[in-house]
């Protein structure tokens, strides 16, 4: 009996992780499916080669028509669809009135100049010098 113990460990070490990797391919495999079944036209979507676009036609099983650009419709398989976007709203209703009345003292103009140039600076990061040890 104490012969078969360690074997029998072995192979259940081995067994658990392959059933629990199965298990997540599986769930993962249904919410693409899920994914795809559930676009309709005028959804926002990202492409596998990292293309965003608009659902234009998605009446065939197997293929969905994307609008890339305006008046720009391509043809793809339903599996080239990665994931569904959300729409960005853009806050356009703001008006020049309200910045302006915002920053009245042109020393705080200034200020605020100086911190977003700053700011700007900061967020460059140095060339990469390649080669040279």
């Amino acid at each position: 009996m104490e012969g078969l113990f360690l074997p029998l460990l072995l192979m259940l070490v081995v067994a658990i992780p392959l059933v629990m990797g199965t298990r997540k391919q599986k769930r993962m495999m249904a919410q693409q499916q899920e994914l795809q079944n559930s676009l309709a036209p005028g959804d926002r979507v990202m492409t596998t080669s990292g293309l965003y676009a608009t659902v234009a036609d998605a009446s065939d099983e197997t293929t969905i028509d994307l609008e890339i650009a305006d008046g720009v419709v391509t043809t793809w398989l339903r599996q080239g669809v990665r994931e569904k976007i959300n729409p960005v709203v853009d806050d356009e209703d703001s008006t020049d009135e309200d910045d302006t009345a915002l920053v009245e003292d042109s020393s705080l103009a200034e200020i605020d100049d100086k911190e977003t140039e700053t700011a700007k600076a900061a967020q460059v990061a140095p060339p990469l010098e390649h080669g040279k040890k």
